[in-house]
């Protein structure tokens, strides 16, 4: 019939109809199953993934405030201004600083010697990474090697500076020795700052040699000194994490061999750590950062440490002898891989030998006796082909005999499908391997679409570790990422399925950790900060929940006694915590309408009285940022069963933890 031909009676019934359609709430009758367990959940299925990538070591999680501060760049004074000097002149009215590069010393060999002509005139300035954060009435440590060889340089003045040269702060020391002497002062400052310079000038003439310049916050996490930005610990420890997984990542692998990643240049002394060009300085020609180095001041001491302190299973993740693969892929001979074996043996002596060992000692000379009881160690990065298969079988052999416990986690390439993937997975198998890591970087609708991607995997096989995945709202690698609100959606939908498979997948990490506001090189991040701030992103929410909410055991979660992975846009699991004795539901709406959802708790009873935490934003394209740090963020509220029956009112595109006691 046509519309015309409707009365106006008719017309208003059919418009009504149409909005009673157009505004229905789909229904969804879901069932737990609460009498038995499907498998255990393992401690370390969701945990924390750290690369020095995006100045997440040096100018991020690592405290230090002085770039370049013992002068071992590849240009010594990168990171450092002499505004006053011209290196073409006697500087009569200043005065400059020469870089001296001596053998005393084979992993620290510069050094600088200041010649102050004029101490009027000249004055030497570190710009930190992209500045230095400072908070009013804050304190910072600094530390300086200095030697007088000649002249009479009485005082050396430390300051804070804006842009403006406004001082900020200031400290004074007074070098006394003709060799080289540590010195050490406190600077505090009177305004808060996030792009505060150090400058450093001098009272009376001569030379002055300088090393080791050093500058941290005294409020750092724990309180120790030189050691790690408080605020951003905080957000790793706030996800209470299974695993932390360490020092990456491509940085393992190097862009060459000889820029690998090697644990034992990180150990020691901290002045003696040898420095290395970073990786990602110069990668991707959208993000060129050529003033990116590792200072390595964090190291493997200081990751075991923080897993340690965040109670996290170690990780660490040592190289194959295979380059990056996307770069030169240079290969150790055969004959010539023992010392990369040596390595991984000496590394796991290094956290768990006695102190009557040789590396046990080094361990307890740096201040833990007790061993860290490593568990996990993996070989190779996210290496593929039969290099890596012929290299990982000989690491597994001498790790196991010398160490039959240890659980070696081997690597199925970068790509999540594919021939090279599909030949690790069968090589892999038959050398009984025990974790296979798996990456994936992808748009949102394939997570959305592979929430079952598990549900077929063996269960009498190697078991998954998914090491790095995020959804790439643009394209991976594309410098115009967002963290937005359907990546962190479509990652929750897909993290249905790791947790409703945990019987295969047993570690889950998102990738990369962090980033710097403005020394970024890949997108998107977890975690985001400047020199003052840091929040977490919408995937850092859906991460954290998952966290802090993944229970001990699997239940079963139907819908029309089937898996939800999907239907309706509605995916769910089911969990119990054994030592809380809790109910955990988890419940993903990825339908721009609201679906009425009706939970059947089935064999065992439950308290009445729970909570609702609901994730949720207006729209899909919605970030978390410095200026609404929180726009994305859980809300909890308390929540009542109808009966045995929990009814809830999914809003769209929300993810929903509802957790009850077990009685």
């Amino acid at each position: 019939m046509k519309l015309k031909t409707l009365t106006k009676q008719g017309l208003l019934a059919f418009l009504i109809t149409v909005l009673l359609v157009n505004n229905s709430v789909a229904q969804q009758e879901l069932s737990v199953d609460l009498s038995k367990t499907i498998a255990p959940i393992q401690p370390t299925m969701y945990g924390i993934f750290f690369e020095d990538i995006n100045f997440a070591a040096d100018g991020g999680l690592y405290a230090e405030m002085i770039k370049n501060r013992s002068f071992e760049f590849d240009n010594p004074f990168m990171g450092w201004l002499q505004p006053k000097s011209d290196r073409h002149s006697f500087n009569s009215n200043s005065g400059i600083a020469s870089a001296v590069n001596y053998t005393g010393n084979p992993t620290n060999k510069n050094y600088i010697r200041v010649k102050v002509n004029n101490d009027k005139g000249y004055e030497l300035i570190n710009e930190g990474f992209r500045g230095m954060g400072i908070k009013k009435d804050a304190s910072y440590n600094l530390y300086v090697s200095a030697a007088k060889p000649s002249g009479d340089i009485k005082t050396i003045t430390f300051q804070f500076i804006d842009k403006s040269g406004q001082v900020l702060g200031e400290t004074k020391i007074a070098p006394t020795s003709p060799v080289w002497k540590e010195y050490s002062a406190e600077i505090k400052a009177i305004k808060t700052e996030a792009k505060a310079q150090l400058k450093i000038t001098f009272e009376g003439t001569g030379e002055i040699d300088l090393d080791m310049i050093s500058l941290f916050p005294v409020d750092t996490w724990k309180g120790r000194k030189n050691g790690l930005r408080k605020d951003l610990v905080q957000l790793l420890n706030d996800m209470n994490p299974g695993f932390l997984r360490f020092p990456g990542g491509c940085i393992v692998e190097g862009r060459t061999l000889e820029q690998r990643y090697q644990w034992k240049k990180t150990v020691g002394a901290v002045e003696d750590r040898e420095i290395l060009i970073n990786r990602w300085n110069t990668e991707f020609d959208h993000r060129l950062t050529p003033d990116y180095f590792q200072s390595f001041g964090l190291g493997f001491f200081e990751y075991f440490l923080l897993s340690e302190d965040i109670g996290a299973e170690a990780l660490p993740i040592l190289s194959c002898g295979m380059a990056c693969q996307f770069n030169t892929g240079e290969l150790v001979p055969m004959e010539e891989l023992d010392p990369y074996i040596q390595d991984a043996l000496d590394l796991i002596e290094f956290a768990n030998g006695s102190i009557d060992t040789h590396w046990g000692k080094i361990r307890n000379e740096m201040g833990h006796p007790k061993p860290f009881n490593l568990k996990y160690i993996g070989i190779g990065n996210e290496q593929w082909g039969a290099d890596y298969i012929e290299r990982y079988k000989v690491f597994t052999k001498a790790i196991k005999e010398k160490y039959p416990k240890m659980i070696i986690v081997s690597g199925s390439g970068p790509f999540p499908e594919g021939d090279y993937f599909d030949y690790g997975w069968e090589e892999l198998k038959k050398l009984q391997t025990e974790i296979v890591d798996e990456h994936y970087y992808k748009p949102p609708q394939w997570f959305r679409e592979n929430a079952t991607r598990y549900d077929s995997y063996d269960r009498n096989g190697p078991k998954v570790f998914a090491g790095e995945y995020a959804a790439q709202s643009v394209a991976i690698a594309s410098p115009l990422n967002k963290n937005n609100w359907e990546c962190a959606l479509s990652e929750a939908a897909f993290m249905t399925g790791l947790e409703r498979n945990a019987e295969v997948v047993h570690l889950t990490s998102y990738a990369p950790l962090m980033a710097h506001e403005e020394g970024w090189q890949w997108t998107p991040d977890m975690i985001w900060f400047n020199n003052l701030e840091s929040y977490g992103t919408a995937n850092y929410q859906v991460q954290k929940m998952y966290a802090i909410n993944k229970g001990t055991d699997l239940l079963s979660i139907t819908l029309d006694g089937k898996p939800v992975t999907g239907q309706s846009n509605l995916y769910a699991t089911a969990a119990k915590d054994s030592d809380k004795k809790e109910l955990i539901i988890k419940l993903v709406n990825t339908s721009s309408s609201a679906q009425d959802v009706t939970v059947n708790l089935l064999g065992k009873k439950v308290s009445s009285k729970g909570t609702i935490t609901v994730l949720t934003s207006d729209n899909l394209i919605d970030v978390n940022s410095f200026e609404m740090p929180n726009k994305i963020s859980p809300k909890t509220s308390a929540f009542k069963l109808k009966g045995k029956k929990a009814v809830v009112d999914l809003q769209p595109n929300s993810f929903v933890i509802l957790k009850f006691n077990l009685i």
